[in-house]
């Protein structure tokens, strides 16, 4: 082999022949990767044999033509397009594909028609995560679920290996990705069809043979004359409708007037309370604010009751207008549905269409009851006990208040609070009732200690004795009253003249001291007293008692101070005796 090889080099004739073919295949113009056509020059089991005007003649398995119904009809000298990948390999092969130069032609097809959305056909032929493998062109496309037909499919076993019409909705061919969409072409199909049948409707058209081809909580799907309308659940009567499947049943023919047609997206709205006489136009003839009529629950929600006065018309009974005792008070748990009751018209909005009604309003009203009590001395049952107040029930009225810990008793200890329990009976006083608010007072109910000062005539700028009930660091506590009822903190800034002394530690319980009256507001229970004012009191009338004569006798001002001490010691001692 190896000598056969070296003579082909040395042998002139060898060398002219190949340039002389090289020469040949030089003006031929073959270029790589592009389709070319190639001529069959034999068919085999396994090849078919073809020219390609190469050097050597080019081979394509049979196997690239088992879709395609063209290998039947080849014989020698048929002509197709082949896809050349090499000119010459290693082994000094053309290298060609059949199966690549039909993709490459079906990519071009695809890019061109994707522009123009063009339909094209295809075949299901495996299922794959998220949706199926369509082969178009011989392309592998993906086909999503959602996009097989208008509405899902449980089986796709009709159009498996079946030509369908599809449109290419994206491209990548970069990487080989391409989705198409038999969804499209039917949506398509089907808006053809709608607009040529919304020809022969118009809006204010009035169709007597709507049917009715599925309900929602939300509304009812038509066909008119081949055409989808929607009748929204607002449109179905000028009351309140609760649910369009109690009203309607599949297939019914309903009378409809076509309220809107929108050309965009080819919508058709309808409605059925168009055709009749809308209630509200003579609301305010027919009902009066302040009268009382008669009507059905309809409904109950969280926030109230609707009642239908009459057909078509249906107004709200507020949960606040429910009973007199509870304002936040469940519709559930005073009115039940379908049962008459009577009710007061309160407002009527009938641009708006709503209707205000009480039921609160033929009850008896026990607030007009409780603002007879006002001063009253009442009992009340606890309903609960929180961190700051106590709210309780009138026994006799039922009417729910509240009682602050300050109002509990006259000391304000919020610790007073933890006495009360839940269900506990309690004899209070109504203080004040505002904005249908009770306010409750148990304090009230014994005499304040405050009516002390006016017992005994006091007033601001008066000097009273009174002892330490308490030491502080702030200052110090003291009762005016001999019940030790009436307790005033006086501030460790006016406990002395002198700075000095005027420190709480050196103070004791139940030690007398004397306080100047400097600020007395009954009213809003505001006290203020002060032992250095009342001290700077003294000094001032003993210099007016004592100074004038002391002074012309020669006497210090020490002198005075003592002697007059000495004299007011026994003076107490007198009165203490």
């Amino acid at each position: 082999m190896a000598i056969e090889q070296e003579l082909k080099k040395t042998n002139p004739l060898h060398k002219e022949f190949q340039n002389l073919l090289d020469e040949d295949f030089k003006d031929r113009k073959l270029k790589e990767n592009e389709i070319i056509k190639a001529t069959v020059t034999e068919v085999t089991k396994n090849f078919i044999v073809v020219d390609c005007k190469a050097k050597m003649e080019g081979m394509i398995p049979v196997d690239e033509f088992k879709n395609d119904d063209e290998l039947s009809k080849l014989k020698v000298g048929s002509t197709i397009d082949v896809y050349l990948e090499r000119i010459e390999s290693f082994k000094g092969e053309i290298v060609i594909s059949r199966d690549k130069a039909r993709k490459m032609k079906a990519w071009k097809k695809m890019e061109k028609v994707f522009e123009s959305k063009e339909e094209l056909t295809g075949y299901i032929t495996g299922k794959v995560k998220g949706g199926f493998i369509c082969t178009v062109e011989s392309l592998p496309c993906f086909m999503p679920s959602s996009q097989v037909d208008q509405k899902p499919l449980r089986r796709v076993d009709h159009l498996m290996n079946t030509p369908i019409k599809v449109i290419a909705t994206k491209i990548d061919k970069n990487r080989g990705n391409v989705c198409v969409s038999r969804r499209a072409v039917l949506e398509k199909s089907k808006n053809a069809e709608i607009t040529e049948a919304l020809k022969n409707i118009k809006e204010g058209d009035t169709v007597d043979d709507a049917v009715v081809k599925a309900t929602t909580d939300w509304g009812i799907f038509l066909d008119i004359n081949g055409v989808d309308a929607l009748l929204h659940v607002s449109d179905l009567s000028h009351g309140r409708v609760k649910k369009p499947a109690d009203l309607v049943t599949i297939g019914q023919k309903l009378k409809v007037k076509i309220t809107k047609i929108d050309p965009k997206t080819n919508r058709v709205s309808a409605s059925v309370k168009a055709l009749t006489e809308d209630p509200y136009s003579n609301i305010e003839k027919n009902y009066k604010v302040g009268e009382i009529y008669e009507g059905t629950v309809t409904k109950l929600m969280d926030y109230g009751a609707f009642v239908r006065i009459q057909e078509g018309i249906e107004g709200l009974v507020h949960s606040s207008e429910l009973d007199w005792k509870n304002r936040n008070i469940k519709p559930n748990k005073v009115l039940s549905v379908s049962q008459k009751i009577k009710f007061k018209v309160v407002n009527i909005d009938k641009d708006s269409k709503r209707i205000s009604l009480s039921y609160k309003a033929i009850l008896d009203n026990p607030w007009d009851k409780v603002k007879e009590k006002i001063g009253n001395e009442v009992k009340i049952k606890i309903n609960n006990v929180t961190d700051k107040a106590i709210f309780g029930e009138l026994v006799d009225l039922g009417l729910t208040g509240m009682l602050h810990y300050k109002e509990i008793s006259y000391e304000e200890n919020i610790e007073d609070l933890k006495k009360f329990k839940k269900n506990d009976l309690l004899n209070v006083k109504i203080i004040e009732i505002k904005d249908e608010k009770i306010r409750f007072s148990k304090r009230a109910l014994d005499k304040d200690p405050l009516e002390w000062f006016s017992d005994n005539k006091k007033k601001v700028g008066d000097i009273i004795t009174t002892r330490i009930h308490e030491v502080l660091k702030t200052g110090v506590k003291v009762a005016i009253d001999k019940d030790k009822k009436l307790i005033v903190t006086i501030k460790k800034v006016d406990l002395a003249k002198e700075s000095a002394d005027a420190r709480p530690e050196v103070f004791s319980p139940g030690n007398a001291l004397d306080a100047k009256i400097t600020e007395l507001d009954l009213k809003n229970r505001k006290i203020k007293l002060s032992v250095k004012a009342a001290q700077i009191d003294e000094e001032k009338s003993l210099i007016a008692k004592f100074g004038e004569g002391a002074t012309k006798s020669g006497a210090t001002l020490k002198g005075i101070f003592e002697k007059a001490i000495g004299s007011k010691k026994k003076k107490k001692k007198k009165e203490e005796k």
